[in-house]
């Protein structure tokens, strides 16, 4: 069996692509602008030395790093600490009061609805739909040959064809491309940042950016009104789909059903959420291993001396412990929400701060990750830190924590587990000079430019 405990051979570059933090005051124009051009940019240096830093920029606003403050906010008083005002006046126009803004009994009666689809048993059921989907996506790579590959778009489309499958069983009446490209031109239009939200406007004030938008969300929910008009009309055979969940699922109380419009912003925010996440953290999974040639090989060994020559399934999952290391390596590194924001509904004091209603409370997911006050060696790729132990509960957050952890959690990490071993062990990955990928937040982390990777058969 291949030896996979060997340590590196040769040296490695210092460090991964990342983003320099600033370290000098911003004021409200400068950090309009910032937060246009990469969320990222907002967040001063010292948010990776100290466990809160405050400030205010229009409207009084707080970083929290504090493991204790964050599990306050997201568990112990997580009815004070709602989704910002900023949050929903970004994603409200595309996926209305679906599960993803929705608050309260709204957001438990929709969670309750669509559980059932992501259960553990359930996960393991949807392996054979991840397997074909990754060895669809070494033909594809194989194909393609010697030339670079965008990994970021096979990825995306790998991703796809699993979500397709599990939210419509199959997806026939669902177009990639329009989703795609609805997407696209929604972040690039009108999901960044307004000075409206920067200057803590309220949000009946439109912003105009969104105003201008309303051909790329009617294209992007008429795609999705079809999908809903295809199942009403012709059914599904079969084992249910979310699609299925989300039509027979009801509040327990007043027995009441998603209307269409609920229906189409919750599947919408599930095609959405439910690829772009993954699709992230295999794209850059696929660059460190690129960037550290001495963790490829290891993973591949690893990939190899239990795959033997076959694709991975959800029954691998377990025994490819430095493949998920490398996942979570890189969502740590490259969480897909790099920084999430809260609006406090009443007083309250974190880190021995007073907090007043109405202050924007962040947690920079991005700076948390790389705190210096709880991690080792933070901006490095280091896999093996997974291997040794647990970062505290609440110092890694790469799909959020408490009652609103992210409901496909351990779906998106049995996917990436499931396409990264397949790869890892048909091909060597090297990167591209020149090339390497920038991380640019507007609302996801996406590796700007592409991750562009030579992928050569082993």
């Amino acid at each position: 069996m291949p030896d996979i405990t060997a340590t590196a051979t040769a040296p490695t570059p210092a460090l991964p692509v990342h983003v320099t933090l600033h370290n000098t005051p911003m004021g409200i124009w400068q950090s309009f602008q910032a937060a246009r051009n990469n969320l990222l940019d907002i967040i001063p240096g010292v948010a990776v030395r100290q466990p809160m830093i405050s400030g205010k920029t229009g409207v009084r606003w707080h970083m929290v790093m504090d493991p204790g403050a964050i599990r306050r906010m997201l568990l112990e008083r997580l009815g004070d600490y709602p989704k910002s005002v900023a949050t929903k006046n970004l994603l409200r126009p595309a996926i209305g009061e679906s599960l993803f803004v929705a608050e309260g009994a709204h957001w438990r009666w929709q969670r309750q609805a669509a559980a059932p689809v992501f259960s553990h048993r359930n996960v393991a059921n949807l392996g054979p739909i991840m397997t074909r989907a990754a060895e669809a996506a070494a033909a594809r790579i194989g194909a393609a040959g010697p030339r670079a590959v965008n990994m970021l778009d096979e990825m995306v489309t790998t991703t796809f064809d699993v979500i397709s499958d599990v939210t419509l069983s199959g997806g026939g009446a669902f177009d990639r491309g329009a989703v795609h490209r609805a997407i696209d031109a929604y972040i690039d239009a009108a999901a960044r940042v307004s000075l409206l939200d920067v200057l803590g406007f309220p949000d009946w004030v439109p912003r105009p950016g969104r105003v201008f938008t309303g051909s790329a969300l009617r294209e992007m929910k008429a795609v999705a009104d079809r999908a809903i008009d295809a199942r009403a009309r012709t059914g599904h055979d079969g084992v249910p789909d979310l699609l299925d969940l989300l039509l027979a699922g009801e509040d327990p109380e007043t027995k009441r059903r998603m209307n269409t419009p609920e229906l189409r912003d919750n599947l919408l925010t599930f095609i959405v959420a439910g690829h772009e996440t993954t699709a992230l953290a295999l794209a850059w999974s696929l660059y460190l291993c690129a960037f550290d040639q001495s963790v490829q090989d290891r993973a591949r060994a690893e990939a190899q001396a239990v795959l033997r020559g076959r694709a991975a399934g959800a029954g691998d999952v377990a025994r490819l412990p430095l493949v998920r290391a490398v996942v979570d390596e890189a969502l740590r590194l490259y969480p897909p929400a790099g920084l999430v924001s809260r609006t406090a509904q009443a007083a309250d004091t974190l880190c021995g701060r007073e907090i007043r209603p109405g202050d924007t409370v962040m947690i920079p997911i991005y700076a948390l990750h790389r705190n210096r006050l709880l991690w080792d060696d933070p901006d490095a790729f280091r896999p093996d830190r997974w291997l040794t132990g647990k970062p505290e509960r609440y110092a890694y957050l790469p799909f959020g924590d408490g009652p609103r952890i992210c409901i496909g959690a351990s779906f998106a990490i049995q996917e990436a587990v499931i396409v990264l071993a397949t790869l890892l062990s048909r091909f060597r990955f090297t990167r591209v000079a020149g090339r390497d990928p920038k991380p640019v937040m507007i609302l996801t982390l996406r590796p700007e430019g592409g991750v562009w990777l030579e992928a050569e058969k082993v």
